[in-house]
């Protein structure tokens, strides 16, 4: 039977028409994926015409079992004369002659790719190795045309240039490559792309009197985050010295951050003088700090008073007063106070624990919260993390700082990192809600922000949360519910106002409004933006988020993955703002948003 069945597939020329197909796929895929990258192909058409070659073979055999090819053309297999077995034999040698030629072209183009392509790709694999150690120096901005300035700052870039080549395994790109990027428009990944490297140090050089200020920057160009950054003053009087000295801190910095780095110091919070009474009071102060601030202002302070010299009270106190400022608790003047005196203990901390990573996780926080100055911010919390690797504080805080410069791909991975150091942090939960709204992933959002409650089930702010992921779902009656919950104070008067502006009583989402911006026209000018966004008016929008910048209101570092907000992104003033605040514009969370955050209409949502 089986014998029988071979010889008639052998008859009828169904094998040679296998083998055929087979070996004209073949040739075909070596021949698309050789030559479509050169035309624009997308990577996967190779893949797609082989998924389809498959479905196509059985169809193939059918046909071949159906129909002959003869000298007269192609017929069924039951017209074709038995007799003729002398044109059938020359038809099947053409046939064998055909498969051998289309076999041949398979086999060369199989060898052209590997012998022949795939020798440079080898050679690039191993240049993208020695490239994870590789840096390009940018000309540093002189801050206007005087030849004089330009010429210092290109003479203070190449010896950064001259400086950092001698470092061991850092191949550095020469100056007349990458200073044709001087004015360049391209962004900081494009550059490196060209140039072939992974890192770029970038800045500024200003000249003030006899004194002159340069700016470094030390940029990771796969992401775009900052690894280092600082500022020098020197006096300009002996400009040989002061390129020297600076190219000698750049260079040992860019050193530690771009080769191995030691082990990392030990980390401790107990009182140098180890006085029990200080650590027993700066303990319960770090237990209160999340829940209670002002009490645990007073534990810290006791610490320090027992203790004049415990650099970690300093630090872990300037975090709280910086939290109360950024959660609303301390507005206006008093905030301006609090920050004040959380520099005053940032920089005894790091006088007295420099070694430590609260000190540099306290003054990254002070820069982003005070100053918007986001990339030396950044550089601090990188320090941190970098002392204290495992340290869930130091996670979530270089979440915040990536978030806010819209990588909040980054953000909620750092964050979940962080909970999984501390699974009970309810404030860590909700800043993962926030980064996970405007990508449009509520369920998630809704599940972060139910541990949040359960977690803290009477705290602040967790359902005005509650009440945005709502309205972004365009839900009034659960946004009005969510509004209700949360407790009596500010959060409640904004998140009861959101909700009215998706409602339909028109009269009681005017009367919110107009309350909020009686009570809280001081400290919240982000807020009352917030409102106006979610009632559609724009123009209203952005003139208190212009309140909000003059006011350096903490609101401000979110503008980037705020999802109320980026209803708005495509406004251009959307984009100016973003500038004026420091932030690199167009960030990835605006590109990832683009195709989840709804657009307002072309009028207002709710007209009034």
């Amino acid at each position: 039977m089986a014998r029988n069945f071979i010889a008639e597939l052998r008859r009828r020329n169904v094998l040679r028409a296998a083998v055929l197909y087979i070996g004209a796929v073949w040739a075909l895929a070596q021949g698309i994926a050789q030559l479509g990258p050169s035309v624009g192909a997308p990577d996967a058409t190779t893949r797609w015409f082989l998924i389809a070659a498959g479905f196509g073979f059985p169809l193939w055999l059918v046909l071949s079992w159906r129909y002959e090819f003869t000298a007269q053309g192609i017929k069924r297999d039951d017209e074709v004369a038995i007799a003729d077995v002398a044109s059938r034999r020359s038809q099947n040698r053409r046939t064998d002659l055909v498969i051998i030629a289309v076999l041949a072209v398979a086999v060369v183009l199989l060898l052209t790719d590997r012998v022949v392509q795939h020798e440079q790709p080898a050679a690039q694999g191993a240049a993208a190795v020695a490239d994870k150690n590789s840096i390009a120096v940018l000309p540093f901005d002189s801050g206007g045309g005087d030849q004089g300035q330009q010429a210092f700052s290109d003479g203070l870039s190449e010896g950064f240039i001259i400086a950092l080549a001698q470092i061991k395994g850092l191949r550095v790109i020469n100056p007349k490559s990458s200073f044709q990027f001087r004015g360049s428009s391209d962004d900081n990944r494009s550059i490196a792309a060209k140039l072939g490297v992974s890192h770029l140090l970038e800045g500024t050089v200003r000249r003030m009197g006899d004194t002159v200020r340069v700016s470094a920057t030390l940029i990771r160009a796969s992401d775009g985050s900052t690894l280092w950054a600082d500022n020098y003053d020197r006096p300009y009087k002996d400009l040989f010295a002061l390129q020297d000295q600076i190219t000698a801190q750049v260079a040992a910095a860019l050193k530690s951050q771009l080769l191995p780095k030691p082990q990392a110091a030990v980390q401790t919070d107990r009182p140098p003088s180890g006085n029990l009474e200080a650590y027993d009071a700066y303990v319960q102060a770090r237990v209160l700090q999340s829940t209670d601030g002002l009490k645990a202002l007073e534990l810290y302070n006791r610490a320090i008073e027992l203790d004049p010299d415990y650099g970690m009270a300093y630090a872990w106190k300037a975090s709280t007063m910086i939290d109360s400022v950024v959660g609303g608790g301390v507005t206006g003047k008093d905030a301006s106070k609090f920050l004040s005196d959380a520099d005053a203990a940032v920089t005894q901390a790091l006088r007295l624990a420099p070694n430590r990573a609260a000190p540099h996780l306290a003054r990254g926080w002070l820069l982003i919260t005070r100053d918007f100055n986001w990339k030396e911010g950044e550089a601090e919390l990188r320090k941190a993390v970098d002392l204290a690797p495992n340290d869930g504080d130091m996670l979530y805080q270089l979440g915040v700082v990536r978030a806010s410069q819209g990588d909040l791909t980054q953000a909620a991975e750092l964050t979940r990192r962080a909970l999984k150091t501390n699974p009970m942090d309810a404030n860590w939960y909700r800043w993962l809600v926030a980064y996970l709204m405007p990508a449009n992933r509520l369920d998630e959002a809704s599940q972060a922000l139910t541990k949040a409650i359960t977690l803290e089930p009477k705290a602040l702010y967790n359902h005005f949360l509650l009440t945005i992921i709502e309205v972004l779902r365009k839900n009034p009656a659960a946004a009005q519910k969510a509004a209700e919950a949360e407790p009596e104070g500010a959060w409640r008067y904004f998140a009861l106002a959101m909700a009215a502006q998706i409602g339909t009583d028109r009269a009681a989402a005017d009367a919110r409004l107009e309350a909020c911006i009686r009570g809280y026209s001081v400290g919240w000018a982000f807020q009352i933006a917030q409102v106006y966004a979610v009632r559609g008016e724009p123009d209203a929008m952005f003139q208190w988020l212009d309140k909000a910048l003059a006011a350096r209101d903490p609101g401000m570092q979110s503008l980037l993955y705020d999802p109320l907000l980026l209803r708005y992104r495509d406004d251009p003033r959307y984009a100016a703002l973003a500038r004026k605040v420091g932030l690199p514009w167009p960030p990835a969370a605006i590109s990832a948003a683009s195709a989840t955050t709804p657009r307002p209409a072309t009028t207002p949502a709710a007209p009034h």
